[in-house]
């Protein structure tokens, strides 16, 4: 148990160490769980134009499948940095929506790791209509 002054993740029986990876499943899961905030590669689509974009294609292939897709992380001691890249929902209120998820994380990771994020950075790259 840590004592008063002392860091969550440090004890008198050892140190926590918590990994990038670790962080970034966590803002995706809470990423998703948001507004139906959808992650992004980003990538620009022609008007009509349903195919994937390069950076969608590319993550498609990758192991990880999408869970982490748009998703950044850099962690450093007991703080975090996050950038996400976004697709948000028509008509919806960028600036609330991108707070909503930047307050979300922030507690979210905050409260399972014990770590703090300094930022949560945020690019809404595209709108989602309810055609796609």
């Amino acid at each position: 148990m840590a004592k008063d002054g002392q860091h969550p993740l440090d004890s008198d029986r050892g140190t926590t160490i918590v990994e990038q990876p670790v962080i970034t499943s966590i803002v995706s899961v809470v990423t998703r769980e948001t507004e139906k905030i959808q992650p992004s590669s980003g990538g620009t689509r022609v008007p009509g134009d349903n195919s994937p974009t390069v950076g969608e294609f590319l993550s498609s292939l990758s192991s990880s499948g999408d869970f982490t897709r748009g998703v950044s992380v850099e962690v450093e001691d007991r703080e975090a940095t996050v950038d996400l890249t976004l697709t948000v929902p028509y008509g919806e209120s960028i600036p609330q929506v991108t707070q909503a998820v930047r307050d979300a994380v922030v507690q979210r990771v905050n409260d399972l790791t014990g770590m703090d994020v300094t930022e949560v950075n945020i690019t809404v790259a595209d709108v989602a209509t309810s055609e796609e």
